[in-house]
């Protein structure tokens, strides 16, 4: 960088810093948005960006090739992953959705507070797009960030049909930066999604090739002894899955992409040495977690969820399914850097390259071994033996008091068949205790596991994004207390892969959950499973209850760990029915999935 550009890069970060301390525009001081680029670098995101107020995305199946070899993705204007979309803080925004598939179709506003009927979900909140026709989405923009948009038809969101969408504020937001990328994640399978689906359904760990060897019971013997290894594998054994089963969907039919490239690729972001660099990191995978770092720079989380939170200086951060963070980054030599995603379960990787030139490369961090949901159970956090459960009958479970069992390690309980629980009312809860003998806002609940990062990531070796680490970077206005609670089960079973709310599918419910408008409520999710589960409310915020008090952070998606139980206030703010529903695709379309109503 020249010393000219540097001055100009420093000219411009104390505008900013005067526009933010008197409340003006960046228009105002006649500065352009740091998207804009200056030196004519034009490759924040490789798909193009449509921008305005009236925006048209036309929907298609076709041919393209990806990670070498030709597929065939469902397209938006022509390109899979889908164009960036870009709305502005203030305006009304007419998003037009053509389709020309020979299928129904729909586009969800992911994360967008919006009217009901514009939400996008079919049997919800429209009827759904049907073939050679087009839908309009009209509705005030009223809040900024990084978001995304997915189709919610049927299995489409795997086939390709998402992308990014960026909301610029109409304000300067509390940190500045000069340059900025997108990083879409999504995974990609050659095979049709329906036959995906018809695997898991019909053996449990079809994907998983990363079972337990010959080898691995003998270092386990070495590490643990004879008696606490042989006890561990009865112990799953007896709950017939596999220490293993960390996802449902592995690389051994997902390439993981970033931007839409496969790692040999190369998609490289480029910056000029000195720079502070925004990072748009956007999970639009239809099953993967990703575990992201660049090794040799450190990471601030500065948003969640499109939401600003208290910067977070981190080496490595877990992004769920649906979630999104945005971090800054400042290169200051001319070097290359990996942009590492390494999928939760090890068996795969996305990758792009952060150079100051194109054709520049750096090298592939080391590869961390799978992890191993039995050693995570045997570690434990405060609960029970679960050498005890190995001849444990759970059928007797159907009449139980849960509410007791808050202070519970619920870790053990994993594999258990839990459609044994389908008849426990849990509507009976929701008015037991009074606003005064609830917790204080904004408490963590018992049982909850913030301070974790998760299976297969040691804080030890770097600093890694909690969920106790996010505190909003101002309270939201609602500061009432919850009037009510309700608490929701996070049910499955592995081998028969079905997956619900409180043990019934959503083929199984007589009707919504009703939200009063305009209360104040505190939803809590008690995950009975081994899977981790990214719960998404449509059309409302949801304030995770992690101890931060009043600075608790807005999400609209909540990672559950295995066995966690997790809270968060909402304010039933909007009328009409919204979707509420796990983001695992193939876990929603097996029946994690409820409707909520605010009437």
């Amino acid at each position: 960088m020249t010393s000219s550009s540097a001055d100009a890069t420093l000219s411009r970060r104390q505008l900013l810093k005067v526009a933010t301390a008197l409340g003006l525009s960046t228009a105002a001081l006649g500065l352009r948005p740091a998207w804009a680029n200056p030196d004519g670098i034009s490759n924040v995101y490789p798909h193009g960006a449509v921008q305005g107020r009236d925006i048209s995305l036309a929907v298609r199946r076709e041919s393209l090739p990806i990670a070498g070899r030709q597929g065939r993705p469902i397209t938006l204007n022509g390109t899979s992953p889908g164009p960036l979309i870009r709305l502005r803080e203030g305006d009304d925004a007419s998003l037009k959705v053509v389709n020309l598939l020979d299928e129904d179709t729909s586009v969800h506003w992911h994360g967008l507070i919006l009217p009901p009927e514009m939400d996008g979900v079919p049997g919800i909140s429209f009827a759904g797009i049907a073939p050679g026709q087009a839908f309009t989405a009209r509705f005030p923009v009223n809040q900024n960030g990084t978001y995304w948009y997915h189709s919610h038809s049927g299995l489409q969101e795997q086939l390709g049909h998402a992308g990014p969408m960026i909301i610029d504020a109409a304000e300067p937001e509390p940190f500045s930066y000069d340059r900025e990328h997108v990083l879409l994640l999504t995974d990609w399978t050659f095979e049709e999604p329906t036959d995906v689906f018809r695997h898991l359904k019909v053996a449990e760990g079809y994907y998983n090739y990363q079972e337990r060897t010959i080898a691995d019971f003998f270092n386990d013997v070495a590490k643990n002894g004879l008696a606490d290894t042989l006890a561990q594998r009865s112990m799953w054994e007896q709950m017939r899955m596999s220490s293993r089963d960390i996802a449902d969907v592995t690389g051994s039919t997902y390439t993981y992409l970033m931007n839409g490239h496969a790692p040999r690729d190369n998609w490289t972001a480029l910056f000029n040495p000195g720079e502070k660099l925004r990072l748009r990191i956007i999970n639009g995978s239809a099953m993967s977690y990703f575990d992201v770092r660049i090794p040799g720079l450190k990471m601030t989380v500065v948003a969640a969820d499109g939401q600003p939170v208290q910067p977070v200086p981190v080496d490595e951060l877990r992004i769920a399914v649906a979630e999104t963070y945005d971090v800054l980054v400042e290169p200051e030599v001319s070097r290359a850097y990996t942009i590492f995603a390494e999928a939760m379960d090890r068996s795969g990787y996305a990758r792009a390259t952060l150079a100051p030139r194109l054709g520049m490369v750096a090298p592939i961090p080391e590869r961390r071994r799978i992890a191993d949901r039995g050693m995570e159970a045997m570690a434990g956090h405060g609960g029970m033996e679960h050498s005890s459960m190995s001849g444990m009958d759970h059928s007797s479970m159907q009449g139980m008091d849960h509410s007791s069992m808050q202070g519970m390690d619920h870790s053990s309980m994993q594999g258990m068949d839990h459609s044994s629980m389908q008849g426990m009312d849990h509507s009976s809860m929701q008015n037991t205790t009074t606003a005064g003998g609830l917790l204080p806002a904004g408490t963590a609940q018992p049982g909850s596991r913030y301070d974790q990062p998760g299976i297969g990531i040691d804080p030890q070796e770097r600093h890694v994004l909690t969920y106790r680490d996010l505190k909003a970077y101002s309270p939201w206005p609602d500061r009432r207390p919850p009037g009510r609670e309700l608490e929701l089960q996070l049910t499955g079973n592995m081998e028969r892969y079905m997956w619900s709310f409180d043990g019934k599918k959503f083929s199984e419910v007589d009707g919504p959950i009703l939200f009063k408008h305009g209360e104040r409520l505190r939803l809590i999710f008690f995950n009975t499973t081994m899977m981790e589960h990214p719960i998404h409310l449509h059309g409302m915020w949801m304030e995770l209850e992690n101890g931060a008090g009043e600075l608790i952070p807005r999400k609209h998606t909540l990672n559950v760990k295995p066995g966690e139980r997790v809270s968060a206030l909402v304010s039933a703010d909007a009328p009409g029915s919204w979707a509420f529903h796990c983001h695992l695709l193939y876990h929603m379309d097996a029946g994690m999935f409820r409707v909520v109503r605010v009437a």
